[in-house]
Order: structure tokens, then C-alpha cells, then sequence
């Protein structure tokens, strides 16, 4: 009887633990401007730097691959892998039919997730749900952990997970928002760089040139739609960050 006490207490102990580090932070604004500001910079330093950006683009293709999968897994498609190479592209498969809407949007679902992402972050800071956040992501590091097919990959979704689960269960409300807004600017930033990199390109194999032959609509009309959803995503961004400073 007491051995059985005793365990409820310990799960009753860790359950508490747990929610600790999931529920939201208390407060409309997650950080004050001194804050925000220090987070503002600190992205816009790294992702100015030619070196420190070399690297950090793996996680701008990380989340271009990832939008393909999660997006083609909503659409019905099978995740089955992916890669990210030395040269910071990447590569994701998902299996279903050859053509029709599911294998169009989960193509053009790549360009577009960074700035998507980035925003997501910034307002989510914003608004106290860093912690939730942090426990999503851990999930989603999880599930691409199991579909790398490379030791590059596997490497960096490792750190990934290795940083996320740190910042994530040594909880802290002000250090938290801070690396989701500067994440997401580097995301943001990130987006817009590789998505002028593809416009620039003519290349058949490109997201643009996929759809374009399943589609029969040209690459300028998918780089247009590009462009929107980047847009789009920056405004609320900039407005999410011109809450928070106001």
C-alpha cells in the first residue's frame, strides 16, 4: 500500500513538472522592448554575417523540407524521408500520386514555410505561447528524427532537438520568447534569400519548375504566390513586433 502511495505521489510529481512547462506565460506580452529589441538585433547580426549564415541556412532548409512532409501529410501523401546536404540544400520524399492537388500543394508548400514558420514564432512569442510552442516543436524534431536518411541530417536535427529540449525544460519566460522572435526573424530572412535564390533560377528541377509541368502554369505565376504568403507573413510579423515594442 505505501509502495503504491508513493508512486502515485512521484507521477502526480511529474505530471506537475510537465504542465509547468507547457502552459502559457501569464501576461498579454511575452517580453518588454529591451528584450525584444536585444532579440531583434541578435537575428539580424547572425544572419548578416557570411560564416555564421552558411550554417544557420541548414535550418531555413530544414524548414522548407519539413513544410513538403508535414504539408503532404495533411494532403494524404506518406512522409517516408529526407536529406539535407553539405551545399544547404535538401531533398524530401513523399509517396502518392504522380500528380493531382496532394502532390501540388505539398510541392509548393516549401518556399513558403520559413517566413510562414518565422511569423508563427514572432506572434506566438508575442502572445505567452512560447512554451507550447517549444513542446510542438519538440514533437515535430521527434517525428523528422526517425525519417532522416543522411548523418548530416541526423546531425542537425540532433542539435535541433538538443536545443529545444533545453530551452524547453529549463523553462524560462524571458529567455524563451526571445530565441522564438530571433528564430523567426532568421526564418523570415531566411525565406526571402532562398526564395531569391529560386526566383533567379531557371532551373527544371526547381519547386517552380515541378509545378509548372504538373500544372501547366508557369513559374513566374508560382513565384508570384511565393512572394504573397512571404509578404504576408513578414506584415504580421512586423505588426506582432510593433505591439510588443508599443
Amino acid at each position: 500500500m505505501q509502495v503504491t502511495v508513493m508512486s502515485a505521489r512521484f507521477a502526480a510529481v511529474d505530471w506537475d513538472e510537465l504542465h509547468t512547462r507547457i502552459v502559457t506565460t501569464s501576461g498579454e506580452v511575452a517580453m518588454g522592448a529591451p528584450a525584444l529589441t536585444v532579440a531583434v538585433v541578435a537575428a539580424l547580426l547572425v544572419v548578416g554575417v557570411p560564416p555564421v549564415w552558411q550554417v544557420l541556412r541548414l535550418v531555413v532548409t530544414l524548414v522548407h523540407e519539413l513544410g513538403h512532409a508535414l504539408v503532404g501529410l495533411a494532403v494524404g501523401r506518406r512522409f517516408t524521408g529526407f536529406v539535407l546536404r553539405g551545399d544547404m540544400s535538401g531533398h524530401a520524399v513523399t509517396v502518392g500520386p504522380a500528380r493531382g492537388l496532394g502532390r501540388v500543394v505539398s510541392t509548393w508548400a516549401g518556399y513558403p514555410a520559413p517566413a510562414v514558420v518565422g511569423a508563427a514564432l514572432v506572434w506566438a512569442a508575442g502572445r505567452g505561447w512560447a512554451a507550447p510552442v517549444l513542446t510542438m516543436l519538440l514533437g515535430v524534431w521527434l517525428l523528422a528524427l526517425v525519417r532522416v536518411r543522411s548523418l548530416l541530417t541526423a546531425a542537425v536535427i540532433l542539435v535541433a532537438l538538443a536545443a529545444t529540449g533545453a530551452l524547453w525544460w529549463w523553462r524560462d519566460d524571458g529567455l524563451q520568447p526571445q530565441v522564438l522572435v530571433a528564430t523567426g526573424i532568421v526564418l523570415l530572412v531566411g525565406g526571402w534569400r532562398h526564395l531569391g535564390a529560386v526566383m533567379a533560377s531557371r532551373t527544371a528541377g526547381s519547386d517552380p519548375g515541378v509545378l509548372a509541368s504538373l500544372t501547366h502554369v508557369p513559374p513566374v505565376v508560382w513565384n508570384a504566390s511565393f512572394v504573397l504568403v512571404c509578404a504576408a507573413a513578414t506584415v504580421l510579423a512586423a505588426l506582432q513586433l510593433a505591439v510588443a515594442w508599443g
